[in-house]
């Protein structure tokens, strides 16, 4: 194992090629795979040690695996978290967080603008449960200070918020919920490591869907759960151990890949990202776009404090409704329809009928999603071809 010493002292990109490495006897240059469900015991004193917690080691890969762990130690040091869990999926991490959080009787606030599975996690399942949800609009501080004027468990948001892009002002908000007694979780996808640091803002909790750029590939789900080693390695590791949403050792590979080109991804869809939104915002057929560095954001000001670039996603709506945001999709020759983002290749989507269709309509509306929104993530292809792929399908 690389010295922790050594790695507190390497910045970000050394710590994403690098970070958590765990060579085999063999001494292997690429990360080693290991794709077993168990482990053997010497004897069976040293298996009552291992399920007693009186040896360090690893017992059954759902519980833990030397490939899963490498990604964790990796992504936790990208983080700058004490500790991390990994996830089957994006959404297991946003289940994991709350539900290690939340029980019958708690209180959570979020914001209003959530992707769909978020929305219904905290509108229709954590309420079956005794759980009492409150929701607020994310940009307002004077709602989220009514809000948690009264005693709560947890708040959870998104910054930027997918898709409509509304930013939480991070430190602002952490403040008020740690002074109502809550904790709080930032599903941090659109801001991605390499542009958004909750924790330094004062977030308690970091989940990702490692699908989107960690991988950014297309092959492999994955989530990740960020935050404090006591939180980490007692209520996580409980809920995970006993309902089982782990990472797949293989799948776990596959992002301890990703994660040594992430930056240089990101980076490259970023720029281009932003690039396809002035050309979009120039266009006569469309109404707004929504990015959080245009100018015309109206919390560009807050995206430039807290983020180090406005991501790799950029949202429009464009004069017209179903019929004829689905006659741009179906003209692009380039861009792909499809429900993913933060991916190599670009990718475009329809929210109201896909990825936000359960919202009821006042749902969809309150938050700003129309018939003639569209959103798309922007890959690593010239962005040349992206700006005159759209200009085509928009005449």
């Amino acid at each position: 194992m690389s010295g922790a010493g050594r790695e507190r002292a390497w910045r970000p990109d050394t710590v994403a090629v690098r970070g958590g490495l765990a060579r085999s006897g063999f001494e292997e240059t690429s990360e080693a795979l290991y794709l077993t469900s168990g482990f053997v015991y010497d004897s069976a004193e040293a298996a009552e040690a291992a399920f007693t917690g009186d040896s360090d080691r690893f017992v059954y890969s759902r519980y833990g695996n030397p490939t899963v762990r490498m990604f964790e130690d990796r992504i936790a040091q990208i983080e700058g978290a004490e500790a991390a869990f990994a996830t089957g999926s994006g959404m297991a991490a946003v289940w994991v967080a709350l539900a290690a959080l939340l029980g019958k009787g708690d209180r959570v606030v979020s914001s209003r603008s959530l992707f769909g599975s978020c929305f219904v996690i905290l509108d229709e399942i954590l309420p079956r449960w005794g759980v009492e949800t409150v929701f607020v609009d994310g940009p307002d501080l004077d709602q989220w200070r009514e809000a948690l004027s009264v005693p709560t468990a947890a708040v959870f948001f998104e910054t930027p918020s997918n898709p409509m892009q509304e930013l939480v002002d991070i430190r602002a908000v952490c403040d008020l919920a740690h002074a109502a007694g809550a904790q709080v979780v930032v599903d941090n996808v659109f801001g991605t490591p390499v542009f958004s640091r909750p924790l330094e803002h004062g977030a308690d909790i970091v989940v990702y869907s490692a699908t989107k750029h960690i991988d950014g590939q297309g092959r492999v789900l994955g989530g990740a759960v960020l935050g404090s080693r006591e939180f980490i390695d007692g209520p996580v590791q409980n809920l995970m151990r006993h309902t089982g949403p782990a990472m797949s050792p293989f799948n776990a590979w596959v992002l301890v890949k990703g994660l040594e080109t992430m930056s240089l991804r990101v980076e490259r869809m970023a720029a281009s990202c932003l690039e396809v939104a002035r050309f979009l915002e120039s266009h006569p057929r469309v109404r707004r776009v929504v990015h959080p560095f245009l100018e015309s954001h109206p919390q560009h000001e807050l995206a430039l404090r807290q983020m180090g670039a406005g991501g790799t996603v950029v949202t429009f709506e464009i004069d017209g409704g179903k019929a004829d945001a689905f006659a741009v999709m179906n003209a692009l020759e380039v861009i792909d329809i499809s429900n993913n983002l933060g991916d190599a290749k670009s990718l475009v989507t329809h929210p109201a009928t896909t990825t936000h269709r359960r919202l009821s309509p006042e749902a969809r509306a309150a938050v700003g999603i129309t018939d003639g929104v569209l959103r798309v993530s922007v890959g690593l292809e010239d962005v040349r071809d992206l700006v005159d792929d759209l200009g085509q399908a928009l005449r």
